[in-house]
């Protein structure tokens, strides 16, 4: 049948189911079919328009700065002038004021929480005043302005940083202009004051170090997530900030956040702006990853020091309750020298550190402010380490190495590590040991005699490996897993047998202890465990949401096996009688 359909007009009703219902079934059918489509059709737009404004509306509004703001900038064109990205450069006219008022010059990149970290640069003398942060002062477009609170003296610089809170104003605004410090709330900005965009935490060139033959920079951005490392050609390093006298130089690795530069051929005597600047290719410009890192020839952070056998590195924030038990075990065992890397603890971390050193524990506290850079600091670890250690351990300062075979000894001897490990002369250049994960072992806070006497009862699976590297064998790349290191051709990986060794990992702590790892997880490449995303990573705690509420029945979970085996030895080797029991060396 067909159908023929009269155009509606002022003079001529419009069709309605009624009045086409004697057109038979067909038309009726056709007629409801089109309506429906049609519906379904305006509903599905409104439905997707709704959705998109939404998102938008969401991402503009949302407390996540770094993702919301790079997503505007990544729709601006990338600039290619260096001189773009200097910072806080001013007349002399303005730089010092009459009521003793100054511009200080700095570097500052944006960070998660609507915090700017603003660095001092090498050439400014501007120290800490007697309280930090009392008269140090942000300033922004349009007389906006917030105090710049002192954060710390970077080790690898010697510059001293401020954080200062972006006013409400700007956090919609896009781009971000750069602050101006200045040393005190009095300074008045110069009409001729430049604001250039501030760099983002997620694309910008954070730490440099030098070594003999190069200089290894760490940088956010450009190699997004694991696996998705672009080819070292794609780069090229710049030293100096001008485009027309900046050196450029070869990139020769470029694996993860790390990439590997050669040195210029000329003699640098004092620091200067190093950048890392992504190629022109037929699609694309040249683009430059801001920098608040500067590069200067190889130096040391402490004395030089007698080159160690064994050390041990580790990652920490606020585990200052923990430390003292973990480095006495391991010094007990073998570990001549501790490197500790303090992702910014607000803890009691140097009082611990201070007195682990009077009683004669060789421990180093490296300063490390840089969020999610986990993979980084390791690689920096197997640099900067590389001077005073022959092997490195990396272990997690709740995870604690053991033998079985060692249960039949009265006392600990330095030299049971080193029985683990191939002689100088072998071609293994890495050993890796399974891991025991505990879980709370019905715990409700941190056990009096530290995890190794509280937490007893863990799961029967070995899990994930952790690693004791020659540093010597680790690859160019300086390629790391958090678990272990890319090794050089000629080397071979060794995993040990679990009645050889094995990590004690006391990973599921009582409640009020765990609940901890809710607020940041290190690792570049792990979620923190807020936010809804990647649920089935390995990383995140079975049976777990995405909120720090205690579950069900926490404190009798993941306990598979009774394993007293380390309790019993330590008690035996750091354990002397008291009146109610037993009191551990490291207990205060």
């Amino acid at each position: 049948m067909t159908l023929s359909f009269k155009t509606c007009s002022s003079s001529s009703p419009r069709l309605t189911p009624k009045s086409i219902a004697g057109a038979g079934d067909d038309a009726s059918q056709f007629f409801h079919h089109k309506t429906s489509y049609r519906a379904h059709t305006t509903t599905l737009f409104f439905i997707l328009v709704s959705l998109s404004l939404f998102g938008f509306i969401s991402l503009y509004y949302s407390p996540n700065t770094i993702y919301r703001a790079a997503f505007f900038a990544t729709t601006r064109p990338a600039k290619s002038r260096f001189v773009s990205y200097v910072i806080n450069t001013q007349d002399s006219n303005h730089h010092q004021l009459s009521n003793g008022s100054r511009r200080i010059r700095a570097e500052a990149v944006l960070w998660p929480g609507w915090e700017i970290l603003v660095i001092v640069s090498p050439e400014e003398k501007a120290k800490p005043p007697p309280f930090p942060g009392e008269n140090y002062t942000c300033f922004y477009p349009n007389g906006e302005k917030s105090t710049a609170r002192f954060a710390a003296i970077l080790p690898f610089s010697n510059r001293a940083s401020f954080r200062c809170s972006l006013p409400g104003i700007y956090r919609h605004h896009h781009p971000i202009p750069t602050p101006i410090l200045a040393s005190s709330k009095r300074f008045q900005l110069s009409p001729e004051t430049r604001w250039p965009d501030l760099p983002l935490w997620n694309f910008v060139v954070f730490e440099a170090i030098s070594t003999e033959t190069d200089v290894v920079l760490l940088v956010k951005g450009p190699n997004r997530g694991l696996g998705s490392n672009k080819p070292p050609e794609s780069f090229r390093c710049v030293f100096g900030e001008e485009s027309d006298t900046a050196i450029r130089t070869a990139v020769t690795s470029s694996v993860q956040e790390v990439f590997r530069c050669s040195l210029p051929n000329i003699t640098i005597d004092t620091p200067v702006k190093i950048y890392l600047e992504a190629v022109a290719t037929g699609k694309e410009e040249t683009k430059t990853v801001p920098s608040v890192a500067y590069y200067s020839p190889k130096r040391t952070l402490v004395e030089p020091r007698e080159k160690s056998l064994l050390c041990a590195t580790t990652m920490v924030y606020n585990v200052a309750k923990y430390l003292r038990e973990w480095v006495m075990y391991h010094a007990a065992i073998g570990i001549q020298r501790f490197i500790i890397y303090d992702n910014g603890s607000d803890d009691e971390l140097n009082d611990v550190v201070k007195g682990l050193n009077s009683e004669k524990y060789d421990v180093i506290k490296v300063l490390w402010i840089w969020p999610k850079t986990q993979e980084a600091g390791f690689s920096h670890a197997a640099v900067y380490g590389n001077d005073t250690c022959t092997w490195m351990m990396y272990l997690d300062v709740d995870e604690f190495l053991f033998s079985p075979a060692w249960d039949k000894q009265s006392q600990p001897s330095d030299q049971m590590i080193r029985s683990l490990l191939p002689s100088d002369q072998s071609m293994i250049g890495q050993v890796s040991f399974k891991s025991h994960e505990f879980g709370p072992s019905n715990q409700t806070k941190h056990p009096r005699g530290g995890v190794t006497q509280g937490y007893t009862c863990r799961r029967e699976e070995d899990q994930r490996h952790k690693s004791i590297v020659r540093l010597s064998a680790v690859e160019h790349s300086l390629y790391t897993a958090i678990h272990h290191f890319g090794l050089k051709r000629e080397y071979e990986w060794r995993v040990a047998d679990t009645e050889v060794g094995v990590v004690n990992h006391y990973k599921y702590q009582a409640w009020q202890e765990f609940k901890a790892k809710f607020k940041r997880r290190v690792s570049a490449y792990v979620v923190d465990w807020t936010r809804v995303s990647n649920p089935k990573s390995r990383d995140r705690t079975p049976g777990l949401g995405f909120k720090p509420v205690e579950p069900e029945g926490w404190a009798h979970k993941f306990c598979e096996v009774k394993d007293l085996r380390l309790k019993i030895l330590t008690r035996k080797w750091f354990g002397y009688p008291v009146k109610n029991g037993y009191r551990m060396a490291w207990q205060r």
